[in-house]
């Protein structure tokens, strides 16, 4: 297998089958390519690439992104392959590789090469079409000798050549392969302009007594291209920053990794052949290849890509790594619980890539409307043309040409792309992961922020300070020990926080009564209890179900379901109930946990509040509990006691208000309000499934990034229309300039290049240092 499959390889993830049979199964396993893109100088070059894949059979879905150059393609492997799908972008004029780390690089350092390559001729021959055209201008008339004046034309003609053939070679590519798709980019106005000016100065060289009459522009001509690349040089070096963030991200787990043998012999493997259960040693300077705890040794982790902690995090036997961080300090032993698509860090990169592969709604809008556009500058040069072709026919051609270059909407195609993206840099250097654009545009508008309690507002892991026998225990002749090993063998059923504090606090009861450890793992918070439970089922937003070996239904979880209202909790502490519901009085035990709040929760809802928030509380624990915790950190509006229906009930109903309503959690009964939210928020420590229905994930872990999020969202919507105004002034006063002939063809093409700068450098500025009123809420937490 060549090193190009094999790096395709581990660009590619499949999907599961959908289909309605076993039977049909083979068929219908679709494949997902990431592909890193060449070539696009504009927002219709990703237009013509989806189209350009979507005719391609067996091609099922295409995303293209032009902000990042990436493209994520479904593809059907009974009808194509990967070949055939980096075929198909490449017939449209395009580059394309797998997403993998080696050819994406290659791809990129070649693309940045070539346009370097491109620019530097343009710039070369322009400087020396400027110098042979130059006597043309200054010399006064009747003292240039027509010999001479033919041989400065023929000189700045045969120096214009490089420049049309070569540097412009991508422009002219890009408009030709939209028209063989029947549709106009935004190059082709460009192209036409460049055309027509090397054409007519063309003939005005050879044959000066022409119907091109004597007038050459080929200075305006070599400048306008040296302007236009120059100005896209620079905006692919800003998108080649983010391309390079995410490359190193991909890079950071390991290909090879030493395995400990059974006997005590280390082992240099490949990433493919490690297995769950096996332990590695890990040395310092390199990174983690998957998730599980420290077995021995003590080091310091670089988690900074994955969850945005700029400081060291220190690690001993016990605690958990994670895939992709650094090893900062001495050599470790480390057990492999997760690997590939289960570790944190490769659904981490899973999500950028489709956050960065995601189309605004602001530019679908662009683009709809560009087709249009771009049609009616095709009219008003022509009608210039024509205009000025009674007038002054001299002027007529480098009038149209004028309009041609300055109408050219590359400033209004970066107006929202290049904002949104810097926004979600910025974020992800932060440690908070966007995972839909449109999702800032909803953040910037949001006027109540809804919050759910245990996992979010509270911290992950109470602690359990009570249990109380209940009247069925002691019927069954159960104490305290058999009551907690029944409720944390059923619990490890479940990822709900109460769920494994009693998993973990049973871990800690038998160390502190000298149970052996399990001395090859060295965890230090991990049980394992078989009840033999079978018919296991998790209830979101109130508890687990299953039946015993003798077949006694059982369940886990809050006191009305538990006992199905036969009794219900009281006092002012979280509790989550064991009973058996099918029995008359079947409460066997309340489990009282202490919560303690979210270090910096109150700094930074004070700051949410401060910012123009409502604050809304949505928990299913006691409605005691939930206003406690709501009075505690200010929340005046705390609904307790709410099933995932009552959290949409309460939702729907703030939006049937008016209200923009933003919805924080980390639980499987979460997932649902946050669906139905205009934004959402998921913590990192939280459930898969809700992560993958935030719009933003805080991987940190820190609610004070909410309001850096917030700052940073509104900065950049307010950026977003900063360029969409500077895009729509710039056409409006220099269009009607062009038309009325003040606007020469090499001032136009500087125009459009500083027009598409200014857009990139207002853009970059979304990223800049945050307001006092997050960094005020983020110090707290720190």
């Amino acid at each position: 297998m060549t090193s190009h499959r094999l790096d395709a390889a581990r660009a590619v993830a499949i999907a599961g089958p959908r289909v309605a049979n076993a039977d049909d199964a083979a068929a219908a396993v679709e494949v997902r390519s990431e592909l890193r893109l060449s070539g696009l100088w504009c927002a219709a070059c990703a237009g013509l690439i989806e189209q350009a894949l979507l005719a391609t059979a067996g091609v099922c879905s295409a995303r293209v992104s032009y902000s990042t150059q990436r493209a994520s393609v479904t593809w059907d492997p009974q009808r194509a392959d990967l070949d055939a799908v980096l075929a198909a972008v490449r017939r449209a004029g395009y580059g394309a590789a797998a997403d993998a780390a080696a050819p994406a690089r290659a791809l990129r350092q070649a693309e940045q090469r070539g346009a370097l390559w491109r620019l530097f001729v343009a710039v070369f021959c322009m400087m020396q079409v400027m110098m042979y055209q130059a006597p043309l201008y200054f010399a006064a008339p009747g003292t240039l000798a027509p010999d001479l004046r033919s041989l400065l034309l023929w000189a700045a003609w045969l120096l214009s050549v490089p420049v049309v053939v070569f540097s412009a070679a991508p422009m002219f590519r890009d408009a030709l392969a939209g028209l063989r798709q029947g549709r106009i980019g935004m190059d082709l106005p460009v192209v036409l302009g460049i055309a027509i000016t090397f054409v007519v100065s063309s003939g005005a060289t050879f044959d000066p007594g022409g119907v091109f009459g004597h007038d050459a522009w080929f200075d305006s001509l070599t400048m306008f291209v040296a302007f236009l690349l120059g100005g896209r040089y620079l905006a692919l070096a800003m998108r080649n920053r983010v391309a390079a963030a995410l490359e190193d991200a991909i890079t950071r787990v390991p290909d090879q990794v030493r395995r400990i043998e059974a006997d005590g012999r280390v082992t240099a493997i490949a990433l493919a052949q490690l297995r769950h259960g096996d332990h590695v040693r890990v040395l310092a300077g390199e990174a983690f290849a998957a998730d599980g705890p420290l077995l021995a040794g003590r080091t310091e982790v670089d988690e900074a890509l994955l969850t945005g902690e700029s400081r060291p995090v220190p690690k001993q036997a016990g605690d958990e790594a994670i895939a992709g961080s650094i090893n900062l300090g001495g050599a470790v032993i480390q057990r492999v619980d997760r690997l590939g698509p289960e570790t944190r860090y490769e659904g981490i990169v899973a999500l950028m890539r489709g956050a960065l592969t995601d189309r605004p709604r602001m530019l679908q809008a662009a683009d709809r409307v560009a087709g249009p556009f771009l049609w009616a500058v095709l009219a008003l040069a022509a009608g210039a043309a024509a205009v000025w072709s009674l007038v002054d026919p001299d002027r007529a051609v480098w009038v149209a040409v004028s309009v041609l270059i300055v109408t050219c909407p590359c400033a209004l195609s970066l107006a929202a792309p290049s904002a949104l993206l810097s926004a979600a840099g910025a974020l992800l250097r932060r440690g908070v992961l966007v995972q839909r654009l449109d999702a800032l545009e909803a953040l910037a508008s949001a006027d109540t922020l809804c919050f759910d309690k245990t996992g979010t507002l509270t911290d992950r892991k109470p602690r359990l300070v009570r249990v109380e026998l209940k009247a069925a225990a002691h019927a069954a002749g159960l104490d305290v020990a058999a009551v907690r090993a029944v409720a944390a063998s059923l619990a490890a059923m479940s990822s709900h926080p109460l769920a494994q504090a009693l998993v973990g606090d049973l871990g800690r009861s038998d160390r502190d009564q000298g149970m052996e450890k399990d001395s090859d793992s060295g965890a230090t918070d991990v049980v394992v209890v078989d009840g033999s439970w079978t018919a296991v089922h998790e209830h979101p937003g109130r508890g687990v179900e299953a039946r015993s070996a003798s077949g006694e239904r059982t369940r886990l979880g809050s006191a009305a379901w538990a006992t199905e209202g036969k009794s219900d909790a009281s006092g002012d502490t979280t509790q989550t109930w064991l009973a058996w519901p099918d029995r008359s009085d079947g409460a066997l035990a309340a489990f009282h946990f202490d919560e303690a709040l979210r270090p910096g929760a109150r700094a930074a809802l004070e700051a949410l509040r401060s910012g123009g928030l409502a604050l809304v509380l949505l928990s299913g624990d006691a409605p005691a509990r939930a206003a406690a915790v709501g009075g505690a950190l200010g929340i005046s509006q705390a609904h307790g006691g709410a099933t995932p229906a009552d959290k949409l009930r309460l939702l729907a109903a703030l939006q049937l208000a008016g209200h923009r309503v933003g919805m924080v959690g980390d639980g499987l009964n979460d997932a649902p309000v946050m669906a139905r939210a205009d934004v959402s928020f998921a913590m990192g420590d939280g459930m898969a499934l809700t992560r993958s229905k935030a719009d933003f994930v805080l991987m940190s872990g820190s609610l004070a990034d909410i309001a850096w999020a917030r700052d940073i969202a509104r900065r950049a919507v307010r950026v977003v229309r900063q360029n969409l105004a500077w895009a729509l002034a710039y056409n409006a006063t220099c269009v009607p300039l062009a038309l009325l002939g003040f606007f020469p063809p090499w001032a136009a093409g500087l125009g459009m290049a500083a027009s598409s700068l200014v857009v990139v450098a207002n853009s970059l500025r979304v990223g800049r240092a945050p307001t006092l009123l997050s960094l005020m809420a983020r110090g707290a937490d720190t």
